[in-house]
């Protein structure tokens, strides 16, 4: 692949024990790849920490504070104001991974729903955007956020949004509310989630063969509203499946958005890094 404008990997665990001692050489590959900027995601406290202490001694790296929904039974009083500490570190950029997980159902729906809707309140408050995870939850998902955008936060504005999808609104709206991580739904469920203000982020499953309605709705939305993402040491692209994924492979994410749609790989990897910063206010 050709150089082209650095890339920005919105969601890697680079802290994760499989990456471990050769996160050197992984940082060097994503620097060879043009992967300019990344964000390590924390799923509870201690990887919550090891992100934020990752991001302050790299200065391409950011990171984020959140509980995952598989550990949501570990909400509570302590854990949240733990968190709210921890986000006022200046390299903390949002709040997640957050969300629902009904395919796995670590912590019961009950505790899902509550610390999504605690962490929802939590980012309001700190003006921070959120990380959402949402698996075999798709509507449930949507209509907790679609309440919370409307109702709950006071950044409602950044909702309104033309009914032309495709054509979009400019860089003069709002910053978006947040980012659908590893999205995989399908193009009417990506649109709505942007007419929230929400981005959508693709990671290795769009280049999987059977995943066409992904690939779909990545060709359904409006540049403006695409991030790309590795979700690294996981969910490596169709080339590299059944190995550890790192920053670097997002190129063949790039590369298979780019056969999905009319812009140029030049092009998408511009505006993907410049929504990414757009969305992490950087």
């Amino acid at each position: 692949m050709s150089r082209q404008p650095d890339l920005f990997d919105t969601h890697a665990h680079l802290h994760d024990p499989w990456i471990g001692d050769d996160l050197t050489e992984v940082l060097e590959r994503a620097s060879e790849a043009s992967v300019g900027w990344m964000v390590s995601i924390g799923t509870d406290l201690p990887t919550t920490r090891d992100a934020i202490a990752l991001a302050n001694s790299h200065d391409n790296i950011w990171a984020t504070v959140g509980l995952h929904p598989h550990d949501a039974k570990d909400w509570d009083a302590d854990l949240e104001s733990e968190f709210r500490r921890l986000a006022a570190n200046d390299r903390v950029v949002a709040i997640g991974e957050i969300g629902l997980d009904f395919y796995r159902n670590l912590s019961s729906p009950e505790a899902q729903y509550a610390a999504f809707e605690a962490q929802l309140t939590l980012a309001d408050e700190l003006d921070l955007p959120v990380v959402i995870h949402s698996r075999d939850a798709h509507e449930e998902s949507y209509g907790l956020l679609k309440d919370w955008v409307q109702s709950n936060s006071p950044s409602v504005e950044r909702g309104q949004r033309s009914p032309n999808v495709r054509g979009g609104p400019d860089d003069r709206r709002q910053p978006p509310v947040g980012v659908i991580h590893c999205f995989s739904g399908d193009a009417d469920l990506a649109c709505r989630y942007y007419e929230l203000g929400f981005l959508i982020s693709f990671a290795g499953p769009v280049t999987y063969p059977r995943n066409d309605a992904l690939r779909e709705a990545a060709a359904s939305l409006p540049l403006e509203a695409i991030v790309i993402e590795t979700d690294c040491p996981y969910l490596s692209p169709q080339p590299r499946r059944g190995k550890r994924n790192e920053p670097a492979h997002i190129q063949y994410t790039i590369e298979q958005i780019a056969q999905a749609r009319p812009e140029s790989i030049q092009a998408i990897a511009e505006n993907t890094t410049h929504n990414a910063h757009r969305l992490f206010r950087l």
